[in-house]
């Protein structure tokens, strides 16, 4: 397994279930990317009650809250702990390669060779910033949303926010309050309110089975794994984050930025065709949940169905700012992400860089995926929706190495499938790998006996 966030750890729980032998590398500490690469302020956009891992939930106070990124940390790690998952951390991947009987993974800790592998390093590993960015002057400092922790991290200016997904209307909102102009150049985006009907729209994407849609039903999986995250803030005042609301407190709405051209960036127009397409979509959403309401019997439940005024369109907006007239002092991009496979020696990544697979199965034998967009279902990169993905990609794993040849016995070795090459190792990396594998015996004991009648190991 690779990767020790929520994912992995879930992955991990179902693969303890089934008494198949596993380890964990994480390139960092456990929920490795909530630690090193949020912004400070940076709430979970899903409230409470709806952060849940397998036989783990929320147990606060506040179920309608929304989990500040400390509070993320701790309910990952405290899953890690309870469920006595097998992580090495500070182990990062180097290169992983398919051999006869499974793969060889490289790592910073040595040499592993296992029977199958779940990759779950996530598809947030690296900003997607386009090439444009090479033209922007140099005088204009350049910041992805990685690199972004507070307002006061900036440079004196205005602030030019490229991109209007969660993140982007996050950032947008937050410097703009700071007293930091603000510029936000807008492209396609998903519109949603913070509260429908007195629910938490999430509420309503879960009760009317939005979230749970399946890849394989979808009519445009490819656009559906591609859309922009929608425009939602986790607040304790519940509020709506919305182009209006930016707009309202004094930001500058432009178009996507096209091309930046000696020293000036250029933006396209049509932000009317944008707004439209977006607010259309919100309001099919909406009749999808009234519908719901009604034909479950439930409508009376609710408050009465309303709607949001249109995205209003600004009276006038600009085609293009100089970047070198000292209005715009930094460019913030939030323009998404997208995974680092660039230690996987397999060829199963295609041409955009993103891996080929059918519901987590990978174009692999014994090859897996787990929290990628839509992975499985449209809530399959949420916390709270990793546990169905991660039980049928097990099970279908499982039923892969059931029918693999059974490993020949290997007296004394605590885990059948793990061969760290020791003797090709210096004698002070054979005491490591030794002191590696008795904290694993400690924390995941099988038992011997059902190993060798099911013939069913994993690392």
């Amino acid at each position: 397994m690779i990767g020790a966030g929520h994912a992995g750890l879930a992955a991990s729980r179902f693969l303890t279930d089934r008494s198949i032998d596993h380890v964990l590398l994480e390139r960092g500490e456990v929920a490795n990317s909530w630690r090193k690469e949020r912004w400070d302020s940076l709430r979970l956009l899903t409230p409470n009650w709806q952060s849940r891992l397998p036989g783990h939930h929320y147990g606060g106070t506040d179920p309608d809250g929304y989990m500040t990124m400390d509070e993320v940390i701790e309910f990952i790690s405290r899953f890690a702990v309870v469920s006595s998952a097998p992580v090495r951390t500070h182990t990062n991947v180097t290169s992983l390669r398919r051999i006869d009987d499974g793969y060889h993974i490289e790592t910073s800790q040595g040499a592993i060779r296992c029977r199958s592998v779940v990759i779950a390093t996530g598809s947030c590993n690296l900003p997607s910033v386009p090439p444009v960015r090479s033209a922007i002057p140099g005088r204009v400092e350049q910041l992805t949303s990685f690199d972004y922790r507070n307002p006061s991290s900036l440079p004196d200016g205005g602030v030019l926010v490229i991109g209007a997904s969660a993140t982007g209307v996050q950032l947008a909102a937050e410097i703009q309050r700071s007293g930091r102009p603000v510029t936000l150049a807008v492209g396609e985006h998903v519109r949603l309110p913070r509260m429908y009907r007195g629910r938490d729209v999430l509420w309503w994407m879960d009760a009317a089975g939005v979230w749970n849609q399946r890849y394989d039903e979808l009519d445009d999986l490819t656009r559906a794994r591609r859309l922009p995250s929608p425009q939602l803030v986790g607040t304790p005042e519940r509020a709506t984050l919305d182009l209006n609301a930016l707009t309202a407190m004094g930001v500058e709405l432009v178009g996507r930025l096209s091309a930046v051209r000696d020293g000036r960036a250029l933006f396209s127009g049509g932000l009317r065709n944008l707004f439209a397409l977006a607010d259309l979509k919100l309001e099919r959403l909406l009749d999808t949940f009234d519908e719901w309401a009604r034909s479950s019997g439930r409508d009376g439940e609710f408050d009465p169905p309303h709607r949001s005024d249109p995205t209003r369109v600004p009276e006038s907006s600009l085609l293009q700012v100089d970047l070198r007239s000292g209005r715009i002092g930094s460019v913030l991009w939030a323009t998404g992400f997208h995974p680092d496979y660039s230690w996987l020696d397999v060829p199963v990544v295609d041409d955009k860089g993103h891996l080929r697979h059918e519901g987590g199965v990978v174009d692999a034998p014994g090859l897996y995926a787990l929290g990628l967009p839509v992975l499985r279902r449209r809530k399959s990169t949420f916390i709270h929706g990793i546990e169905d993905d991660a039980r049928e990609v097990i099970e279908h794993l499982a039923a892969h190495l059931d029918k693999l040849p059974r490993p020949h016995p290997r007296p004394r070795r605590i885990v059948a499938d793990i061969d760290l090459e020791q003797d090709r190792q210096l004698p002070s990396q054979r005491n490591a790998f030794a002191q590696s594998r008795c904290e694993l015996q400690r924390i995941h004991r099988v038992d011997a006996v059902e190993q060798r009648q099911r013939g069913v190991h994993f690392v």
